[in-house]
């Protein structure tokens, strides 16, 4: 199915893509499918719309999910599309440094885009990704990062990435990361994020204060039918603290950073599963 998609947009008008998922696709998975009811609850709790306004909420996500997921095929196709990059000094200027960085990034927008964007010329770009993606998604990501610099780290079971990500970052290299979700590891920290408290995971904030690395949050959002604006943004943690404030402090910055981000586009938020314990 994924090989007969990329063949259909390499000349269908992306658009025509769009509304057949909008008709025939999405209803079903709002109907039927049981993430409907988180996305259905984040609107309604964290948002405070009225139950009808959060069912509209809830099926406008949807559609925009299927429209970054029918990005990404349409990438693989050939398709371009018009990207904005804001803060992008702090990515160039970090990359020129010896030293590597982390870069933070979560479940919302359409981050992979980020990977045919930021250009990482001087230095290797390592990304940690889910290691049961389809076989032809993660052949497409290989031959569209092949002029990017950017090696992919399937994430296994045998704990294999993580002796890639020590080697990674002892040769000064760019690791990527998401830090809103808890995987493997059960350590996480719990901070407040829209109105009620939410865990998110220690280790991606434990590898930087571990070794003193600067830090990048970088958020890639949809704009428009073929445009998108990548936000760059530092994340400051105090150096002289305690490992473990510093780890939370750093943790703080990444989750403010991400709560003015889902504010600002709170239709662009994916994680459909229930992200707040003991809702009412």
């Amino acid at each position: 199915m994924h090989r007969w998609l990329i063949g259909l947009l390499r000349w269908l008008d992306i658009r025509i893509v769009y509304v057949f998922a909008y008709v025939f696709v999405i209803p079903p998975c709002v109907l039927f499918r049981s993430g409907y009811g988180h996305i259905y609850r984040y609107f309604r709790q964290r948002f405070g719309y009225s139950p009808l306004g959060a069912f509209w909420m809830a099926y406008k996500n949807h559609c925009l999910f299927a429209e970054v997921v029918i990005d990404k095929f349409a990438m693989y196709a050939g398709k371009k599309f018009a990207i904005k990059i804001e803060g992008y000094d702090h990515f160039l200027q970090l990359a020129r440094q010896p030293e590597g960085f982390l870069q933070l990034s979560a479940h919302i927008g359409n981050y992979e885009i980020a990977g045919y964007s930021l250009r990482a010329e001087t230095k290797r770009f390592n990304a940690l990704v889910y290691f049961g993606e389809k076989a032809s998604v993660m052949d497409n990501r290989s031959r569209m990062f092949e002029s990017t610099n950017i090696r992919m780290i399937p994430i296994g079971s045998d704990m294999s990435h993580l002796f890639l990500i020590d080697e990674a970052l002892q040769n000064g290299e760019i690791l990527s990361l998401s830090a809103d979700r808890i995987f493997g590891s059960q350590k996480s920290i719990a901070l407040p994020f829209l109105g009620k408290e939410a865990r998110f995971p220690m280790g991606p904030f434990s590898i930087a204060t571990m070794r003193g690395l600067d830090v990048l949050n970088v958020n890639v959002m949809k704009t428009s039918w073929t445009g998108y604006t990548i936000y760059v943004t530092p994340l400051h943690y105090d150096r002289q603290l305690s490992r473990k404030e510093q780890t939370k402090a750093l943790a703080a910055a990444y989750v403010d950073e991400l709560e003015k981000m889902v504010r600002r586009y709170p239709l662009q938020w994916y994680n459909f599963f229930e992200f707040w314990k003991n809702e009412e």
